[in-house]
C-alpha cells in the first residue's frame, strides 16, 4: 500500500456494529475476491472485497474473516485467516503479510493460516444454528460470473443443509451507508488530495493541451500524494464530449474557446473521493457559458440546501427537478409550452439533466445505501447537477462530496475552487 498506515479502530467499529446486529448463535464468514485473468498469464490488478475490507482493511487476496461471538473459546470469536508466506512465491509476487502485521491493520488478535483453517471451521459452525454469508447486493450490480461469494455459498449450504443460511449483506447495506467520524477523515483526505489535483490542473490546462495529459497529470499528482491512484476512470471531456456521461476515451485536443469537463477523484486508505469541476480551456468562460455554469452552481446549491436527515434521494431528486425546470427556463432552455405538455414519467427538464442528483460514497465510490428510506445522519452522498445542451455543443457538471450531520450537511470539498471567479484567478494565475 501506499498509503499511510489506518487506525485500526476503523475497523474494530465496523465489525463491532456488525456483530451486534447478528442473531444469537450465529457464526459470519467473508471471503475476499478473486485473482482475474486478463490475457495469457496475466492477472487483473487485484481488489479486495469492499465488505471484507470494510470490516478488515486488509487488501491481500486469499483472505476470510471468520465472526463467532459466541464461540465457547473466546480466543476464536474473531478470526483473521491469510495466506500462509511461501519464501518462492515471495520472490515472484512479492511480501505477504506475517500474523503480527494483520494483527496491526485489523486490530484482530487470533491470525489462522489459511491451509489448516479446515480443520477448525467445522467444529465452530457445529456449535452454530446461524451462518451468515456474504454476497453483493449493490443494486448498480452487473456480474454474471460465479465469484467466489457465491461459490463459497454454494459449497456450504451443501456441506451443512440443515443450518439456517442468513445474508450478511442486509446488515451491511444499512452499515455501510453511516460512516464513522474515523471513516469520514480518511475519506477526507483522499479529498484534500483531489483538492490539491485539481489547482494544479488549473495551472496546466491551456489550448492545445490533449485530454490524456491531464488525466496524466492527475495520477501523476495522485501518487506523488500516496494516493493508490483514481478512485475510479477519470473523465477528462473537452468540448462535446462533456454531454456523454462516462465518456473514457480522452484522447482529444482541448481546443480554445471550449470547456473542459472533469470528473476524477482520488482513493486514498480504500476510500474514495469523486469531485467533477467544469472550467474553460483557455482560461476564461464566454458569456454563455458563465450564464450556464452559473445556472448548474445554483442547482449545486439548491441541492445542497436541501439534502438532510429524512428527506429520500427519490423525492430530492424531484424537489432539484423542479428547481432545474425554473432555471432551464431563465436561460432559455425550456419554454412554457414545454413545460405543460411535459409527460410525469419524463419531465422537460431531462432533455438537460439527465442524470441522478446524487449517489452514495464510501469504500466504493458508488457506495451501498438506499434511495427510497429516509437520509440518515453519517451518510455521504455526491451532489452533482449537470447542463448538458447538445444545441450548443456543451456539457456542465458540478460535483461535491458532502457528510449528512443532524441538522443538514457538511461540504467535504468546501475548500476545492468552484465559483466562476475563483476558477479563472486561478487559471490567469
Amino acid at each position: 500500500m501506499k498509503y499511510l498506515p489506518l487506525d485500526p479502530a476503523i475497523f474494530e467499529q465496523n465489525r463491532a456494529r456488525f456483530v451486534a446486529k447478528m442473531e444469537k448463535n450465529s457464526i459470519a464468514i467473508f471471503n475476499s475476491n478473486d485473482e482475474l485473468p486478463t490475457n495469457g498469464d496475466a492477472i487483473y490488478k487485484f481488489k479486495q472485497n469492499s465488505d471484507l475490507y470494510w470490516l478488515t482493511g486488509i487488501e491481500q487476496e486469499d483472505t476470510m474473516l471468520i465472526l463467532f461471538p459466541g464461540n465457547p473459546d473466546p480466543k476464536y470469536r474473531e478470526v483473521l485467516v491469510l495466506t500462509r508466506p511461501n519464501e518462492l512465491k515471495e520472490k515472484w509476487d512479492g511480501f505477504r503479510l506475517r500474523a503480527h502485521e494483520g494483527t496491526a491493520i485489523s486490530g484482530i488478535k487470533t491470525i489462522v493460516w489459511l491451509d489448516v483453517l479446515e480443520g477448525l471451521l467445522q467444529p465452530w459452525i457445529h456449535l452454530a444454528d446461524n451462518i451468515y454469508l456474504n454476497s453483493n447486493e449493490n443494486d448498480r450490480k452487473s456480474n454474471l460470473v460465479a465469484v467466489r461469494d457465491y461459490r463459497f455459498a454454494e459449497t456450504m449450504k451443501q456441506r451443512y443443509p440443515l443450518h439456517n443460511f442468513k445474508r450478511s449483506a442486509r446488515i451491511i447495506k444499512d452499515l455501510r451507508a453511516i460512516k464513522s467520524a474515523l471513516e469520514v477523515d480518511v475519506m477526507q483526505k483522499a479529498m484534500d488530495i483531489t483538492d490539491n489535483t485539481f489547482r494544479r490542473l488549473l495551472k496546466f490546462i491551456k489550448p492545445g493541451v490533449t485530454e490524456y495529459e491531464i488525466e496524466a497529470e492527475i495520477y501523476h499528482s495522485f501518487l506523488s500524494q500516496r494516493s493508490g491512484g483514481p478512485a475510479y476512470g477519470s473523465i477528462i471531456a473537452s468540448g462535446d464530449n462533456a454531454r456523454i456521461l462516462h465518456y473514457v476515451e480522452n484522447n482529444q485536443e482541448c481546443k480554445d474557446g471550449d470547456l473542459i469537463l472533469m470528473d476524477f477523484g482520488a482513493e486514498y486508505g480504500g476510500y474514495c473521493a469523486d469531485l467533477t469541476r467544469t472550467v474553460p480551456v483557455n482560461g476564461k468562460f464566454s458569456r454563455r457559458q458563465k450564464t450556464v455554469y452559473n445556472a448548474c452552481l445554483h442547482l449545486h446549491h439548491y441541492a445542497a440546501s436541501i439534502l438532510k436527515p429524512g428527506i429520500s434521494i427519490l423525492d430530492y431528486t424531484e424537489k432539484v427537478g423542479d428547481e432545474a425546470t425554473v432555471v432551464f427556463q431563465k436561460i432559455g432552455l425550456l419554454r412554457k409550452s414545454d413545460i405543460k405538455n411535459e409527460d410525469p414519467e419524463n419531465r422537460a427538464y431531462r432533455k438537460y439533466l439527465y442524470h441522478g442528483i446524487s449517489h452514495h460514497l464510501g469504500i466504493d465510490v458508488h457506495d451501498l445505501g438506499t434511495r427510497t428510506e429516509p437520509v440518515k445522519p453519517g451518510m455521504v452522498f455526491t451532489i452533482e447537477p449537470g447542463i448538458y445542451i447538445e444545441e450548443e455543443k456543451m456539457g456542465i457538471r458540478i460535483e461535491n462530496n458532502f457528510w449528512i450531520t443532524r441538522n443538514g450537511n457538511k461540504d467535504l470539498m468546501k475548500n476545492i475552487p468552484i465559483t466562476v471567479e475563483e476558477i479563472e484567478a486561478l487559471m490567469k494565475k
